[in-house]
């Protein structure tokens, strides 16, 4: 079971904790921001959960990446709750990596590994470019 925890510290501030003891700042507030709002951590959320998925697929493709990076922008509801509607996600990766061993990593990331990917989809549509540097 995973487990976590959100404790109100000003304003509104809180410091979230998982069960794996690591801790974050979340800041929900409107004006004055002093941390990541909830949602902007649900994007990096699905940005660390696709590039480690890709990252370990070309690992193991023996694909000479060295530098991978995954940009999200995304499209909330007008009205409450302000759910995410579509999300573009940019994948950046640098090194002599196939474009076919590259694309099947994100396709395999998408419509197999990412458990975060697969829990968005159900209100966003995710769609994805790849950029080689």
């Amino acid at each position: 079971m995973i487990t976590a925890s959100a404790a109100w510290t000003d304003n509104s501030r809180f410091v979230g904790i998982a069960g794996s003891r690591h801790s974050i700042v979340m800041d929900g507030g409107s004006t004055e921001k002093t941390a990541n709002s909830p949602m902007e951590l649900v994007l990096i959320g699905l940005c660390g959960c696709t590039a480690t998925d890709v990252a370990s697929i070309l690992h193991k493709k023996r694909e000479p990446f060295t530098g991978l990076e995954v940009r999200a922008e995304a499209d909330q509801a007008p009205q409450p709750p302000k759910i995410y509607t579509a999300i573009r996600l940019v994948y950046r990766v640098r090194g002599n990596v196939s474009k076919k061993a590259m694309e099947d990593a994100v396709r395999l990331s998408k419509e197999k590994y990412c458990s975060v990917s697969a829990m968005l989809e159900k209100t966003a549509k995710i769609t994805f470019a790849i950029e080689y540097d």
